[in-house]
């Protein structure tokens, strides 16, 4: 009879054989590939009328985008630093542990399972289907089927090996980037990009409630930027990762930043500030103002090629950190097998498609995954803090690459990070205890994990 103590053993404690590791397939475009094609979804066809709502001048707008780029900008520099560092698979999670301690990474680990990763998998997949229904006359039930589908596809793809996964990730990044370079320039054509430099640029002098909304259009606009950081779990399969890693992070993520500023430069070029602010699709109307109503089909195509690439970031990268886990003995022990022709951690990549499909079918989830994505921007906070911390912790550290601006960079993320978080706390406190109590559950999790792990390790 099988010991029952197998579930759990760290495939550290196993003799795997020699082939049996994660194959370097990831080149730096590859990795920036990543990077862009996660972070663009639909966030900036959607986002600007929220950020309009919250300030009233064009010039006002743009610095909110820009301080948000700068922000995800520091956190990419700073994960340079800890993926230079520790260039294995895991990313954050393998930050947060060294950093602070095994608890703490594997809540981190449990909170994406749980929720944050495959929870915006769930959330990707419902808006491709939302979607694809305003081409398409689409029931409840067939929006559900084919959100299910989209994920049941990618997460056939990323079976069948990094490779195949990296290659539906490079045509969906460049397809979605041209598509958003393309709009821009046509808005740009049709627009009248000289009014929006004079007319309301910035804020009358002492105009202080156009700054006050300024941090609430701030959170908007990282919810845009969000996915940055996903190509570090993947860092056990870049090649050269002490350098392009750290690379793919800024490269890709000013390349965002350059995308959403002229982007919403565009918008504005068609658009009032008004007409911004009314719109909850502005690139839709911006695009039906210039091209009339027929054009917003291609919009919609857009969209739809965006989110489904964004989809197959998520579905790659996150079951490299269950990987992580469970090598270090944290997680199921069929999490650390790797599939012996394709290379890729099979049962986490079927277990987390399982239950973001589940997530799709419960149809309710989204509001607690509202209520625990908050949680993401602390273990943001406390990973770019964690440079300033192994920096004290563990000096002799080799770094090949070095966060620039240190401690400033670090310090600043964090600071804002925390900010962002208690104020979400304030604004919405049950919702907020509901998401910490998700992820604290995972505590007995952990603690039955590391008894089991330490009751292997003593028969063994």
């Amino acid at each position: 009879m099988t010991d029952t103590r197998s579930l759990f053993m760290s495939a550290e404690h196993k003799h795997e054989p020699p082939q049996q590791t994660l194959s370097r397939e990831l080149g730096l475009a590859d990795a920036t590939a990543i990077v862009v094609g996660t972070i663009i979804g639909s966030g900036i066809f959607l986002v600007p009328g929220a950020v309009a709502g919250q300030l009233e001048s064009f010039g006002t707008v743009m610095l909110v985008w820009l301080v948000g780029g700068l922000l995800s900008l520091a956190g990419a520099l700073a994960l340079g630093e800890l993926g230079a560092a520790f260039p294995g698979a895991g990313g954050l999670y393998v930050y947060l542990r060294h950093a602070y301690g095994r608890p703490v990474g594997f809540l981190y680990g449990w909170g994406l399972l749980v929720a944050i990763h495959s929870g915006s998998i769930a959330t990707l997949a419902v808006a491709f289907a939302l979607y694809l229904s305003q081409l398409v006359p689409l029931t409840t039930a067939a929006q559900k089927g084919i959100g299910i589908g989209v994920i049941a596809l990618l997460t056939a793809v990323n079976c069948l090996g990094i490779r195949a996964g990296k290659i539906v990730q490079n045509i969906f990044t460049v397809a979605k980037l041209g598509g958003l370079l393309l709009m821009t320039a046509l808005l740009f054509a049709r627009g009248r990009p000289g009014e929006m430099l004079t007319a309301n640029f910035w804020p009358e002098s002492g105009a202080a409630p156009a700054w006050m909304g300024f941090g609430v259009a701030l959170v908007a606009v990282l919810w845009a930027y969000e996915g940055w950081h996903v190509v570090s779990f993947a860092a056990g399969e870049i090649r050269q990762p002490l350098r392009n890693l750290p690379v793919s992070l800024a490269l890709g993520t000013l390349t965002i930043l350059a995308c959403y500023l002229l982007a919403n430069a565009a918008y504005y070029s068609v658009l009032t500030p008004a007409e911004v602010r009314a719109s909850n699709t502005v690139a839709a109307t911006a695009i039906s103002r210039a091209f009339g109503p027929a054009a917003t089909g291609f919009l919609s195509l857009l969209i739809l090629v965006s989110i489904f690439g964004a989809t197959n970031g998520m579905v790659l990268t996150g079951p490299r950190v269950y990987y992580a886990m469970a090598r270090d003995g944290l997680f199921f022990s069929a999490f650390a097998r790797l599939s012996p022709r394709h290379h890729t951690p099979l049962a986490a990549i079927l277990v987390q498609g399982v239950w973001a499909s589940v997530l799709v079918l419960a149809g309710n989830f989204q509001q607690l995954f509202t209520y625990v994505i908050f949680s993401a921007w602390i273990f943001y906070g406390a990973t770019v803090a964690g440079v300033i911390v192994l920096r004290h912790k563990r000096p002799e550290l080799e770094r090949p690459f070095r966060t620039p601006a240190y401690p400033w960079l670090p310090a600043i993320f964090a600071l804002a990070a925390a900010a962002l978080t208690l104020n979400t706390i304030v604004a919405d406190p049950g919702g907020s205890a509901i998401g910490l109590s998700v992820l604290l559950s995972g505590l007995p999790v952990y603690l039955l994990f590391r008894r089991a792990a330490g009751n292997s390790s003593a028969g063994a």
